[in-house]
């Protein structure tokens, strides 16, 4: 999806992960990360963030919840802390030492952690859908003797739902869940969330606004109408250069940029956005099967658009020109042990790829490498698609 992009914006992280893969410095089945690129991306989302007055919390499950970013992200770039898509993301980076702002963004704290996120972590907020889990918040904030800023998500019924990411409060009911939550102690309303607020257009080659974020608009201006103070409206999904004017637009106060940290968002397939590639995803070829090469999988993502890879024919231990070939899994029920490429090429052969993911659903390794765009490329170190580290560089 996005090989031309990363051969037109960043072809020297080709280069040099094709190399350390070479050289037995990483194996396959790495996501490789430019790190300047990727502070050079975030310094520039931030950048125009600030000049539209809206604040950052930073995503870091598709960059497999790593906590080196993460710590680049909060202490380099000044995001106002990290949006934790669930429990254990929170547990993961808060155990490193990470600023944690959001919790509950698509998954609700667990009950048996509910006491302490609140006591510990002490996110600026949570996102809560349901009353009970506002008791349990507000149970935990008054025994912790402090207040907890939380976030409520509505929902028209033509909204837009990923499956089994159905969740929130019915438009209708604003009003009484309003006066529900606000009767809670120790719980503080700070404003109003919704997602996806923004997808990819494939028609018009644009990432447009959709119908949920109408609906957080509403649900917004029902609030101030009924007297309460909504400080942050947070517009999730594909922040980036492209869309914050649009979110300021609608008053949107708080983005959670993701894969625009990396220059994955759909938009940039062509290369043409502000955000540049900085990821690659690195593997070479294992065997053969009739006339196909099989490549080493373990970072298959079915929804990333895959279709195709750039292949070296290495021969005597020298990389011979490079091709792109067709790259497919013919059965996404299947575990990715394997990628299927067009063509025969010798064992051992690098391969890497570019397309969207989500790296901490798969089981890769993933590279941080800086000083590339310098030449003077150095191994920062290798974590797993959890966070944790295998090897520092």
């Amino acid at each position: 999806m996005f090989l031309t992009a990363l051969k037109k914006q960043n072809p020297a992280l080709i280069d040099t992960a094709a190399d350390y893969l070479r050289k037995g410095r990483l194996l396959p089945d790495t996501y490789v990360i430019d790190v300047d690129q990727f502070k050079a991306n975030a310094n520039r989302i931030k950048a125009k963030a600030d000049e539209l007055g809206i604040k950052l919390y930073a995503m870091t499950k598709q960059i497999g919840r790593n906590p080196e970013l993460a710590r680049i992200l909060v202490e380099e770039c000044q995001y106002q802390g990290i949006v934790c898509v669930d429990f254990k993301e929170a547990r993961q980076l808060a155990g490193a030492g990470i600023k944690i702002a959001h919790i509950g963004h698509l998954v609700q704290p667990p009950s048996g952690m509910v006491t302490s996120i609140v006591e510990n972590i002490q996110p600026e907020v949570i996102t809560v859908y349901s009353l009970d889990k506002a008791r349990e918040i507000s149970a935990a904030a008054v025994n912790a003797n402090r207040t907890q800023g939380i976030l409520l998500k509505f929902y028209r019924v033509d909204d837009h739902m990923y499956v089994n990411q159905e969740s929130g409060f019915p438009f209708e009911l604003l009003e009484q869940v309003l006066a529900a939550i606000t009767a809670l102690p120790n719980i503080k309303l700070v404003g109003l969330t919704h997602f996806p607020c923004f997808l990819y257009n494939t028609k018009t080659n644009m990432t447009e606004p959709t119908v949920n974020l109408i609906t957080l608009r509403l649900a917004a201006d029902k609030a101030k109408s009924l007297g309460y103070a909504i400080e942050q409206l947070n517009g999730p999904s594909s922040t980036s250069c492209e869309t914050l004017p649009m979110l300021a637009e609608y008053g949107g106060t708080h983005g959670e940029p993701g894969h625009a940290l990396t220059g994955t968002t759909p938009a940039n397939q062509d290369g043409s956005q502000p955000e540049k590639i900085a990821m690659l995803y690195l593997s070479e070829v294992s065997h053969h099967y009739g006339e196909h090469s099989y490549c080493y999988g373990g970072g298959y993502y079915r929804r990333g658009n895959l279709v195709s890879a750039l292949v070296w024919q290495d021969e005597n231990g020298q990389a011979e020109q490079e091709m792109i070939v067709p790259v497919s899994n013919d059965d996404d029920s299947n575990i990715d042990y394997h990628l299927k490429l067009e063509g025969n090429f010798a064992i051992g052969s690098s391969v890497v790829m570019a397309f969207r993911t989500q790296i901490f659903v798969t089981r890769s390794d993933v590279a941080l490498i800086s000083g590339i765009s310098q030449g003077a490329p150095q191994l920062v170190g290798v974590y797993d698609s959890l966070g944790n580290e295998v090897f520092h560089g």
